[in-house]
């Protein structure tokens, strides 16, 4: 009786995993990676994708403060047809360095590649300007909050390196793990 529930039921699981293997490739096939320079455009997607991830995000005033300053920087963003499911904003520290000041990807849209195409648009806008080095500043392990285990070892595997823990940037209890990446190699003649 068991072998005929499933064989039954095997097929029936087959075609599901099927199905559900062909939304995912439909989903990644529809998002587009693009350069968002319309400021209002910029605040838009920072409130409405930050205020979606409060796990990472918060408190609200300090999104919208986000919003504001997001206006001047180098903006990237992830769109599934026209919604914004994904941003990345770059502060520029000096002609050598930029910092990944905000990334985030729509909880629903985790593991699917956006996260890393976007940050491949981060390099790419980096070797485009002549940038050495990409950080990012992120919550380091001494603080135990799993939704930054994810964050941390989504950095390490876009190759990342830790350099030092900070308990001045927020404060103690939030302590911030500084990462670099390095873009180009960094010559004598650069100085």
């Amino acid at each position: 009786h068991e072998t005929e529930v499933r064989g039954i039921c095997a097929p029936l699981i087959i075609k599901l995993a099927k199905y559900l293997c062909l939304v995912r490739v439909r989903r990644k096939r529809m998002i587009t990676i693009k350069t968002v320079e319309n400021k209002d455009e910029k605040t838009r997607i920072t409130l409405e994708v930050m205020n979606a991830l409060p796990e990472w995000f918060s408190p609200p005033e300090d999104i919208v403060n986000k919003s504001v300053i997001h206006r001047e920087y180098p903006f990237i963003a992830a769109f599934n047809g026209s919604k914004a499911v994904g941003v990345a904003v770059l502060k520029i520290h000096n002609e050598y360095t930029a910092d990944v000041y905000n990334f985030g990807v729509l909880k629903e849209y985790h593991r699917m590649g956006i996260g890393h195409k976007l940050m491949n648009a981060c390099v790419d806008f980096c070797k485009e300007n002549n940038y050495k080095f990409l950080t990012v500043k992120t919550l380091d392990e001494s603080a135990i909050y799993e939704p930054y285990n994810g964050t941390r070892a989504f950095y390490r595997k876009e190759g990342f390196y830790p350099l030092e823990v900070f308990t001045c940037v927020w404060d103690e209890e939030n302590p911030c793990l500084f990462m670099v990446k390095v873009i180009s190699e960094v010559m004598t003649s650069d100085y």
